[in-house]
């Protein structure tokens, strides 16, 4: 069963992360006619989902028992504030990494993304180093230094982007590129942070992602009326969503709960491989069906 299970786990994540790529790339760069939606009422709306379905999760762990389910809530979320307050930081973290997602696919065709990245996992090793004292060997470091060779390769530019450079806008690709990085850096860092406070607590993952989600509203909203506050009042709040960007809210809403079973079911190097293959699939579908990427030697 748990081997059933950590494969199950594993292929869902490559699903989830190969389409909520292509589909957030692909809603964009979509033209209709009307307002776009905005990116920061999607990340606020995902991370409404996400704590409504860590509920229903923790629901079903209590024995399907609102009784129990309230318990749990009450005892592990308000009697502990301090360790919910805990989860506002990388709760903050993983909110602006959310909304430079949106910027980095709007800048940058969906194969680029994907391998730049992946320097996260980069950003991921020198925190896990410094904040929680890890140790990694040659192998390790000279696995690190050969992404950081394929990342460069990959923003190296070439003469189709050359030819290209008046239909993406010349700073468009440089703007991606910056979000991207951004991203890397808080992921990294929220990665660690998260990971040091599971291993000091007892607290289901649940619960941290019930903790995280809640947090994670609160700041998307203050970028929502600090950012979006005109538009909002003018279009309303679901301005421009469409079947499309739903299916991009319930993705984005589906990565963490899919990455937290993966780390209970599986382990770090099959994940590896699972980002690996969407890395592929990705590059794949971006160049046959989106046909935004063409691959140079």
């Amino acid at each position: 069963m748990s081997a059933n299970l950590k494969y199950l786990s594993l292929g869902i994540l490559v699903f989830q992360t190969t389409s909520l790529v292509l589909t957030m790339r692909y809603s964009r760069t979509l033209k209709e006619e009307g307002p776009r939606y905005l990116s920061s009422t999607a990340v606020v709306v995902a991370e409404l989902l996400k704590i409504m379905a860590c509920i229903l999760l923790v629901y079903k762990d209590s024995k399907c028992s609102l009784r129990a389910l309230n318990r749990i809530l009450h005892d592990e979320i308000l009697n502990k504030p301090m360790e919910t307050l805990k989860l506002a930081i990388p709760s903050g973290i993983y909110t602006l990494q959310n909304n430079l997602l949106y910027v980095a696919l709007s800048n940058l065709d969906a194969a680029t993304y994907q391998v730049t990245y992946q320097l996260k996992i980069l950003t991921t090793a020198l925190f896990s180093v410094s904040m929680l004292s890890k140790k990694l060997s040659v192998y390790q470091w000279l696995s690190l230094v050969i992404l950081m060779t394929g990342v460069a390769f990959v923003q190296w530019p070439s003469d189709s982007q050359e030819l290209n450079s008046k239909e993406l806008s010349a700073g468009s690709q440089f703007v991606g590129l910056m979000a991207v990085l951004t991203a890397c850096f808080s992921s990294g860092f929220a990665g660690v942070y998260f990971e040091k406070i599971l291993k000091e607590t007892k607290q289901s993952v649940w619960i941290r992602n019930i903790q995280l989600g809640f947090f994670g509203s609160i700041f998307g909203l203050m970028g929502v009326y600090v950012y979006d506050g005109e538009l909002v009042s003018k279009n309303g709040f679901f301005q421009g969503y469409n079947r499309l960007t739903w299916i991009v809210v319930v993705l984005q809403a589906l990565g963490g709960l899919v990455i937290a079973a993966v780390i209970k079911y599986a382990d770090n190097i099959l994940k590896g491989f699972a980002t690996s293959l969407s890395i592929i699939l990705s590059t794949l579908i971006s160049y046959f069906w989106l046909q935004d990427f063409v691959p140079t030697r």
